[in-house]
This record gives structure tokens, C-alpha cells and sequence, in this order.
């Protein structure tokens, strides 16, 4: 039996040390060199992006030998700073060069130490993630310290728990790791900081009075010991009366008399010593700060200055189409009305309620079926209500948001003219308060639709031909015209048919952005439009180092600083324009261009909303 014992506890302690890769020793030599040479491509990768990756941007997705690449390890060094930096942790990427020259060094010596390797990895890619996510939370608009990862999950978490929420989860991620990697407890750190502080008095104290209080404790030591001995052998109570006398006779006035001696001299030295007291007078104190006088004195920045005499555009300017109110037609809804009541009956579906609310182009017909009725059947008669109807295309919205009732919409035999004259001179527009308001159209209880380009960052547009993707981008340039100064916008059109946005090329001196070397304002050629995206992503990342030097989270808390003069241009800072990038005929361009145009596309749709480029 002890033999089995034993050999089961070798077994289990053999088990627990297997090797984590079933190589032979040359590959495992070979796998550990290569992993170790990988971290340090990585590493000098990393260092080097922070040197030269504002210049290598435009040129990474160009894998050409002529690529100008400034990176010390060029196209792959770009390539792999890019994707771990910037799209991905951060400066934390280097815990991720750290772990994989640990394995390396691990295969490389045979180390078959299985469980410490992995719980090194995991804790070392914790770390990771908690040091992105920390430096996207406090230094959000620098994209190369917490990258695009850390970036996004602040934002996730910011959303679902808030700011003070993120603290609280980093603090308790850190508390975690101290506890259970470091084994950190109160009592251990109590122990801790009670040696150093001993180490520290200890060597702050100088030498002679270390060994004058060594000298002391001694002298207090043989005193007491002397004293017991004393009391000891004096046993006798007459020798000690007279001992005692005798002291109080011979001792007590002499003493007196040296204390009086002293307290003379002391009294002397003070009549001779005169202290002059010198008064410091205190600095007074500023009540308003620079910021604040600047305003007080020449009031806020006010960027539609420089062009003053701007006038926005006339509501005359716009076609007028006579009457916008909606035609009610009696005979189209009672029409409608018995066809579709009559087609749920035919499927034995009964209806309590209807209730019909016209659109412009589309009518919407309430109804509440009877008790026992399966929203599910009635939605499954779409196809069938719209043959009843004879309309080309119905839609079932089962049930209602915020409504006991499931919506039929039906368009119109003849629809209303929504004109863009009637949203643009709504109450409703015109009072908005959004930072980029745009009417795209009216609802089907005719209300002008406005929403915030702000709140909607990047907005793609697909639709069948002849659907209104042209009208639906001159109605969104039309709203930002009517609503926003030059000095607070900027437009970037690109029109690869040349004929969708000719229209606006009379705004060019005041709206429209171009680069320096180019004549047309408006672009048309698709290898032009790769060296324009370059240019926003190299704008984009500009405006995030004057963010991070001001120390503002988004474009709308950076302009107000700026307007209260508490930003100095000597340092840089300026006022920064709302961008606003369209395009038109994206598939195409997509098709002519490809790659070049899906990477600074994909690094302004990450990261540009918050620096204003939309």
C-alpha cells in the first residue's frame, strides 16, 4: 500500500510539471527563438511608431517597395505598430511583447512549468485590457496611448455605468490583482510599511547620537542595578537616618546656590542679545484669474467675426409649391378601410377598433383586434392586405411602440409634396438647439423630422435607384447651410459623377474645404480621394493632441474653453470647425480604390466623432 501511495503522489507531481507542447528539443529551440525575436520586432516596432507614426498614417496601407515608411522596421514595423497601438490597447501592447518573449524564453530553455506560464499570460493580458481601458479613460484623446480598443470600451462602459462606475471597476480589477497575484493584505502591508519606517528613523538618526543614547541606556542600566544593590545591603534604619541627614545638610544648599548662579548668567546673556522681528508682508491675492478679465474686459471669442458681414441664406431662395397641407381623401380611406376589414374576416380574424392618421405619402390605419386575436396571424397577412389593396407595398408594425394597437401604413394614391421650403421655415427647425440639425423630412402625423448629425456620427444612405439618396444628401446640406456659419463649418464633397453636387460649387470661399494644391473644391477624381482621407486622418490626429493638451474630452468642451480665453494660441490652439465628409457613390469608389480607401475610412469611423469630423 505505500508503495502505491508513492507512486501515485510521483504521478501527480509529474503530471502537474508536463511540458505544454509535445516538441522535440530542437523545435522547441527553434518555436522559443522565434517567439523571442517576434517580441523584440514588436518591441522596436512600438518604440519607433511614437517617433514617426504621424508620418507613416498615409502611407500604410501601401505595401509597394517605394512606400515612404519611416518606421525602423518600415512596411511590416508600420503595419504592426498600427494594428496594436492605434487600432489596438495602446501603449499597453507591450505587457503583449512581454508575455511572448517570456514563452519564448520558456520553450527555449525547456521550462515545463505549464500552470505558471498561463496564469502569467492571464494576469499579464488583465493587465492589458485594465491599462487600456484606464488611459482611454483619463487620456481619451491621445489614440496612441489607450487605443482604439480602450477607446471603445471606455465608451461602452461610460454608457451602461458612467464614469464614476469605470473608476470603481479599475479600482476593483487593481484591488484583485494585489490580492490575489500579489497576495497583498492589510496585515502584510501594515508589517511592510512599520520595517521601513524603522529603516528610515534608524538612518536618519547621526551617529554620535545613536551612540550617546547607547551610552545612556547603559549608564541607566548599571544606575539601577547599583541602586538595588544599595538597597539591598543597607538594612539598618539608624546608618540610614544619618546617611540621609547628612546629605540634606552637606548637598541641599550648595546645589541651591549653583541654580541661582545659573539662572544670573541666563538673565545677563538676555539683557545683552536684542531680537529684531522682521514683518513679511503677504503677496495679495488675484480674485479674477486672466481667463476671466479677458472676457470681462473684451468679452468671449467669437469666430464669426472674421467674416461679419456673412449673410445666411433667404427662405426665398427655396421653391414654393403652393399649398402644403395634407388633401384628405374620404373615398381612398373608406375604400381602404372595408379591404382590409374585409380581408381579416376571410381569415376569421375579428376587429374592435379602427383608426386611420394621414401622412403625406403614407396612411396609417390603427386597429385593435378582438380578445384572443395572435398579433403573430395578422402579421403573417401582409402580402394578402396588400393584394386586397391593390398598393404596391404595405407594412405591419405589430404592435405599436407605446400603443395597445398594431399599425398598418398604406401609401397614397396621390401623395403630398414634402418641399424643402416647409421643413426649413418649421418652428421646429428653426428653434432647434442641436450642434448639426437636419430636416430630413416629416413624419406620418406631418412633423417636421429634425435630428442631430452629432448624435448620429456616420451615416450611410443605400437605397434601389430613383429611391432619393441624391435628394436625401441635398436635403442634409441644404439644413446645415440654412442653420450654420462658415466659421463653424467646413464641407469636403466628393462627387465621382461629377453632376450630384456641381450645385454647390458657388459656396467654395466660404464652405467648402479643398488641400492646398488642388483647383476644384469639389472632387471628382478617385485617386485624389485617397490623399483627402489621409489628410482628415492626419487632421484628426492633430486635433486630438491639441484635445489632450487642453485636456477636453470632445470638440464641443474644447471650443467652449476656447471661446472663454482660457486656451492660448501662442500654444497652437484655434478654433475648430465641424467637418463634414460626403460622398457620393461610395460603392464605386469602394470598387476603384479598395483598400486604399478602407483604412483611413475605418480610422476616421472609429475615431473621428469626438474631434467633429463627420
Amino acid at each position: 500500500m505505500a508503495k502505491r501511495k508513492t507512486a501515485s503522489k510521483k504521478r501527480s507531481s509529474t503530471s502537474s510539471k508536463r511540458p505544454f507542447l509535445r516538441l522535440t528539443r530542437q523545435q522547441k529551440v527553434l518555436l522559443g527563438t522565434s517567439f523571442m525575436l517576434l517580441a523584440i520586432a514588436l518591441a522596436i516596432s512600438f518604440v519607433s511608431h511614437f517617433f514617426t507614426g504621424i508620418n507613416d498614417q498615409s502611407d500604410i496601407g501601401d505595401l509597394s517597395r517605394n512606400a515612404e515608411v519611416e518606421n525602423w522596421l518600415r512596411i511590416f514595423g508600420a503595419t504592426l505598430s498600427d494594428f496594436f497601438i492605434e487600432k489596438g490597447f495602446g501603449i499597453a501592447s507591450f505587457f503583449l511583447v512581454g508575455l511572448l518573449f517570456l514563452t519564448g524564453f520558456y520553450l527555449f530553455f525547456g521550462l515545463r512549468d505549464k500552470k505558471k506560464l498561463l496564469s502569467r499570460w492571464f494576469w499579464g493580458l488583465l493587465l492589458m485590457v485594465w491599462l487600456s481601458i484606464a488611459l482611454g479613460l483619463f487620456i481619451g484623446s491621445s489614440p496612441s496611448l489607450g487605443g482604439t480598443i480602450g477607446f471603445e470600451l471606455n465608451d461602452f462602459l461610460i454608457n451602461y455605468i458612467g464614469s464614476p462606475g469605470v473608476i470603481m471597476l479599475l479600482v476593483f480589477i487593481l484591488a484583485a490583482y494585489l490580492i490575489l497575484r500579489l497576495k497583498l493584505t492589510p496585515e502584510t502591508a501594515m508589517i511592510f510599511f512599520k520595517r521601513k519606517k524603522e529603516e528610515v528613523v534608524k538612518d536618519l538618526q547621526p551617529t554620535e547620537e545613536r551612540e550617546s543614547k547607547e551610552k545612556i541606556a547603559q549608564f541607566d542600566d548599571s544606575w539601577i542595578t547599583s541602586r538595588s544593590e544599595f538597597e539591598l545591603v543597607v538594612e539598618d534604619p539608624q546608618p540610614t537616618i544619618q546617611n540621609n541627614s547628612s546629605i540634606e545638610t552637606d548637598q541641599g544648599p550648595k546645589g541651591h546656590k549653583k541654580d541661582e548662579e545659573v539662572e544670573e548668567r541666563e538673565e545677563k546673556v538676555e539683557k545683552d542679545l536684542e531680537m529684531t522681528v522682521e514683518k513679511i508682508v503677504e503677496e495679495k491675492e488675484v480674485k479674477d484669474n486672466l481667463a476671466y478679465r479677458l472676457v470681462k474686459d473684451f468679452g468671449e471669442f467669437d469666430p464669426t467675426l472674421e467674416l461679419s458681414n456673412y449673410r445666411f441664406p433667404t427662405i426665398e431662395l427655396l421653391k414654393e409649391y403652393g399649398e402644403s397641407g395634407i388633401t384628405i381623401n374620404e373615398e381612398e380611406l373608406e375604400e381602404n378601410k372595408n379591404r382590409i376589414v374585409s380581408t381579416l374576416k376571410n381569415y376569421k380574424i375579428e376587429i374592435a377598433r379602427i383608426k386611420a392618421t394621414i401622412g403625406p405619402t403614407v396612411t396609417l390605419y390603427e386597429i385593435v383586434p378582438e380578445a384572443g386575436i395572435r398579433i403573430s396571424k395578422i402579421k403573417s397577412l401582409e402580402d394578402d392586405i396588400a393584394l386586397s389593396l391593390a398598393a404596391l407595398g404595405i407594412r405591419i408594425i405589430a404592435p405599436m411602440p407605446g400603443k395597445g394597437t398594431i399599425g398598418i401604413e398604406v401609401p397614397n394614391k396621390r401623395p403630398t409634396i414634402v418641399s424643402m421650403r416647409s421643413m426649413i421655415t418649421s418652428p421646429k427647425f428653426q428653434n432647434a438647439e442641436m450642434t448639426l440639425p437636419m430636416a430630413l423630412g416629416k413624419t406620418i402625423s406631418n412633423e417636421t423630422f429634425v435630428v442631430d448629425l452629432t448624435k448620429m456620427p456616420h451615416l450611410l444612405m443605400a437605397g434601389a435607384t430613383g429611391q432619393g439618396k441624391s435628394v436625401g444628401l441635398n436635403v442634409i446640406l441644404t439644413s446645415l447651410l440654412y442653420k450654420k456659419h462658415p466659421a463653424e463649418i467646413k464641407l469636403i464633397l466628393v462627387d465621382p459623377k461629377k453632376v450630384e453636387l456641381t450645385l454647390f460649387n458657388k459656396i467654395e470661399r466660404h464652405f467648402l474645404a479643398k488641400l492646398p494644391d488642388e483647383e476644384e473644391a469639389i472632387i471628382t477624381d478617385t485617386t485624389k480621394v485617397v490623399r483627402t482621407l489621409n489628410s482628415l486622418c492626419m487632421e484628426m490626429d492633430e486635433r486630438y493632441e491639441l484635445l489632450k493638451d487642453a485636456m477636453c474630452r470632445n470638440i464641443r468642451e474644447y471650443n467652449n474653453k476656447f471661446k472663454a480665453r482660457k486656451l492660448n494660441p501662442n500654444d497652437g490652439h484655434r478654433f475648430l470647425p465641424y467637418i463634414v465628409l460626403v460622398v457620393d457613390e461610395f460603392a464605386d469608389l469602394i470598387m476603384t480604390a479598395g483598400k486604399e480607401v478602407e483604412t483611413p475610412i475605418s480610422r476616421l469611423a472609429q475615431l473621428a466623432r469626438a474631434i467633429g469630423i463627420h
